[in-house]
């Protein structure tokens, strides 16, 4: 009861709005559940039609137009242009979303908080007060230890993997009940087979900071918060940005940068700057994630897991982890996978060796060196364009069995 009711400090007037709204859903809601016994509906973040929701959604429409299959998504967001015509699309955070997710025989998103209201939706099903079948088909490939997906956290039905060492490590760690963790591959793997690489392409895309983008008492003991420009987290990307002798690399090698922030930090793309030819600065709207991954030759992060997405493309990388005492201590704790160890790329934590690592690459024509290609390699076995078909069949079991 105590960890119920600290849970219950984070709710926010909008919470309250939306549970208001989830009340007035429910006579609809179990006209619906009668109706459309097999629904499943599917979403991602609030505005997002871009991640594996989206492409198991696309899947579904095509191979199997006789499953009833419902997405919801922000109808003033740019994806729905993309999404709109595939089936049937609801607007996320209705009414009528709050009673299609009572309703469906099977909720199944990319994001933990995948739903009408995360917190109310929290309160609800990890404490048993409602009761349905969740499919948790990841963001990403899982390196880290997440406390927060761990079963307690989440009562989720489906748990999706990728590669082996993942699925062992969540099977064993994360605690959820044997089967119920699937090692399938993750639904968008299907669209990094087709890519048209633009070899002069350089994409920086770091991770974010949750210290940063969403401030609490904790904070200012980690960095200097008085403003974004004074964190160390905008002032070595900021360093990169600016740089003259990667401007001058650039150029010389007739090359581009395309730098593009982790969601959760494009609130603060405006802070980002260059006059430089060769520096792009991308931002959420007018960029999509994968397209970049699959366009860009060579990746530079910092523990941002969309890594897993270029390596899978057997591309290569730069880690620039500046701070990794700090993150490791405030946003996520190290799991089975050593960067150092076993990472596709060098790792680097001075702008110096930043700076030495991308010259090498440049000079090598980005070329991926034999070390790192044998890596990926052994750490993506499943490689081909069957990972919706999988996900499909896997939860389609699960439908079954309900």
């Amino acid at each position: 009861m105590s960890r119920f009711l600290e849970k219950l400090e984070f709710v926010k007037p909008a919470d309250l709005v939306s549970g208001l709204k989830m009340l007035v859903s429910i006579p609809y809601a179990a006209c619906l559940k009668k109706k459309r016994k097999q629904m499943w509906l599917v979403c991602e973040e609030y505005n997002e039609a871009r991640d594996n929701g989206y492409w198991l959604y696309k899947y579904i429409r095509k191979a199997h137009p006789e499953q009833d299959v419902v997405y919801a998504i922000n109808k003033e967001s740019v994806d729905y242009e993309k999404i709109k015509n595939l089936g049937e699309v609801i607007q996320y955070g209705s009414i009528k979303h709050w009673a299609y997710y009572l309703a469906a025989s099977i909720n199944i998103s990319s994001q933990k908080g995948g739903k009408p209201n995360a917190a109310v939706c929290y309160l609800l099903e990890v404490y048993g007060i409602l009761k349905n079948t969740r499919v948790f088909l990841q963001h990403g490939v899982i390196e880290n230890d997440l406390p927060f997906l761990h079963y307690e956290n989440t009562k989720m039905r489906m748990f999706i993997t990728t590669a082996p060492r993942e699925h062992q490590f969540i099977c064993e760690k994360f605690g959820y009940p044997d089967g119920w963790v699937k090692c399938v591959g993750i639904a968008r793997l299907d669209g990094l087979h087709d890519a048209k690489v633009k070899k002069n392409q350089i994409l920086v895309m770091p991770t974010w900071r949750k210290w940063i983008s969403v401030p609490s008492s904790v904070s200012a003991t980690l960095d200097d918060m008085s403003s974004f420009e004074a964190t160390e987290y905008c002032k070595r990307w900021m360093e990169v940005l600016r740089s003259s002798e990667i401007e001058e690399w650039l150029a010389n090698a007739g090359m581009e940068l395309v730098f593009y922030p982790h969601r959760n930090m494009q609130k603060f793309i405006s802070f980002f700057k260059t006059e430089s030819k060769h520096v792009k600065i991308a931002d959420w709207e007018h960029y999509d994630v994968q397209q970049l991954l699959k366009e860009s030759a060579f990746l530079i992060t910092d523990y941002s897991s969309i890594f897993n997405d270029f390596a899978y493309m057997r591309k290569p990388m730069i880690y620039y982890q500046f701070d990794n005492e700090k993150f490791r201590k405030a946003q996520y704790e190290e799991g089975y996978f050593s960067f150092k160890e076993d990472g596709f790329g060098p790792v680097c934590e001075t702008f110096e060796e930043l700076k030495t690592a991308l010259k090498r690459a440049i000079d090598e024509k980005l070329k991926n060196p034999e070390v790192y290609l044998n890596r990926e390699k052994e750490f993506f076995t499943i490689w081909d364009t069957d990972n919706c078909k999988r996900n499909y069949e896997e939860i389609k079991k699960l439908q079954e069995s309900l």
